[in-house]
C-alpha cells in the first residue's frame, strides 16, 4: 500500500481547527454577555435550580448526519492522497546482444536504382526488406531504431519487442526527418544509447547511401568515438554507382546526378570500429552480419523487478459519494429508521 500524495493527510486537521476556532469564538461571546449583566437576583442559585431542566439529547438523525459528514471528508481526503497498490513485476532477459539500427530516411532513399523481379523499387523499400528479414533472425536480442535525415532521432529505444521495431521500420517513409543525411549525428546518438549497456555486445548497424550531407558531427569522428566506447559498427550500403539516378520528385519521374553512392566512407566507418561493410543487394549480407555478431560476447542474463502501481482512489471516493447521497435525503433516511424502530 502506497500513497502518491501522502501530504494530503493534513486536510484531516482542517475540521478540528475549525471546531476549535468556533468554540473559542462562542466562549468569547459568552464572556461578553456575562460582563453586560448589571442586575443580579438576590437568590441566584435558587432561581437557577428552579428553571433547571435536563439537557436535550441529540436525535438519531443528527448523529447520523454528523457521521455522514465525517465519512464524506475522510473519503475525499484519502482519495486525494491517491492510494496505490504496488504489484511487483519481474523482468527477465536471457543472454543476447544489444543492437541499434540507424536507418537513413533522407530524400535520397527515394531513388529508384534497384529492381525486384523486373520492377523498379526505391532504396527505402530495399532497406525495409533487408532489415525486416534481419530482425526475424535476431531472437533474444535487444533492438533499437534510430532514423536520420537533417537530424537524428530515436524512434525506438532498446527493447526485446522485435515486432514493434519491425512495424516502425515498415511504416518509415523517406524525408520524415528532412532531406539531408546526418550520418555522423546518427552514429553519435547510437553511441550515447549503447554505452549504457554492458560492454562486449554493443553493435550499431548503419544503413545509408554513404553520402553525408548534414549534421554537426563528422562521420569518421563519430566512428572513432564508437570505437573508444567498444561499439562495433556494421555498415550496409544502399545505392548504385549510376551517374544518372532515377527518382520521383513532385509527382514526376526524373533523373539526378547528385545522388551518388560513397562506398569508401561506408568501409572506413566499419574498419575504424572493427566492424564490416556490406551491400544491401548482397543476398548473403544478412547471414554474414549475423555470423559476425554471434562471434561477439553476449550480454549476461539479467533480471529486474519493478513495482507496477494500481490506483485505489475509487474506493474512498465511492465511500464519499455514498455519504453525500445519503446526506442529501435526510427525510427519507429518518422515515426508514423509524420503520426499523417500530418493527
Amino acid at each position: 500500500m502506497h500513497f502518491h500524495w501522502p501530504w494530503m493527510v493534513f486536510l484531516l486537521i482542517l475540521p478540528t481547527v475549525q471546531w476549535l476556532l468556533s468554540r473559542s469564538r462562542r466562549s468569547v461571546e459568552q464572556d461578553q454577555r456575562q460582563r453586560r449583566t448589571t442586575l443580579l437576583h438576590p437568590s441566584l442559585a435558587s432561581l437557577q435550580s428552579a428553571f433547571a431542566a435536563a439537557r436535550p439529547q441529540r436525535s438519531t438523525g443528527s448523529l447520523i448526519q454528523n457521521l455522514l459528514i465525517v465519512l464524506l471528508w475522510l473519503g475525499l481526503t484519502f482519495a486525494l492522497m491517491r492510494p496505490q497498490w504496488l504489484q511487483p513485476h519481474t523482468e527477465e532477459r536471457i543472454e543476447g546482444y544489444d543492437l541499434m539500427l540507424a536507418v537513413d530516411a533522407s530524400h535520397s532513399m527515394e531513388a529508384l536504382d534497384f529492381s525486384v523481379k523486373g520492377q523498379q523499387v526505391t532504396r527505402m523499400q530495399v532497406v525495409k526488406g533487408v532489415m525486416g528479414r534481419f530482425l526475424d533472425q535476431r531472437q533474444n536480442d535487444r533492438v533499437g531504431l534510430i532514423i536520420f535525415g537533417n537530424q537524428a532521432f530515436v524512434l525506438s529505444p532498446l527493447t526485446l519487442d522485435r515486432k514493434s521495431v519491425e512495424q516502425l521500420l515498415l511504416n518509415l517513409v523517406p524525408r520524415i526527418a528532412g532531406d539531408g543525411t546526418a550520418m555522423g549525428d546518427a552514429i553519435g546518438l547510437g553511441v550515447k544509447k549503447l554505452r549504457e549497456r554492458p560492454p562486449g555486445s554493443r553493435v550499431l548497424i548503419l544503413v545509408a547511401d554513404g553520402e553525408n550531407t548534414a549534421g554537426t558531427i563528422p562521420p569518421l569522428e563519430a566512428a572513432k568515438l564508437a570505437a573508444k566506447e567498444g561499439i562495433r559498427i556494421y555498415t550496409i550500403g544502399v545505392g548504385s554507382h549510376q551517374k544518372e539516378v532515377p527518382i520521383v520528385e513532385d509527382g514526376r519521374l526524373t533523373t539526378r546526378s547528385d545522388l551518388g553512392f560513397d562506398e569508401t566512407l561506408m568501409r572506413e566507418l566499419a574498419e575504424v570500429t572493427g566492424g564490416e561493410y556490406f551491400r544491401a543487394s548482397d543476398t548473403d549480407a544478412l547471414e554474414k552480419i549475423s555470423q559476425r555478431i554471434n562471434e561477439l560476447e553476449k550480454t549476461r542474463a539479467e533480471s529486474r523487478t519493478v513495482y507496477v502501481p494500481y490506483p485505489l482512489f475509487r474506493w474512498p471516493l465511492g465511500l464519499a459519494m455514498l455519504a453525500l447521497l445519503l446526506g442529501l435525503f435526510p427525510g427519507a433516511r429518518l422515515r426508514k429508521l423509524r420503520r426499523i424502530g417500530h418493527a
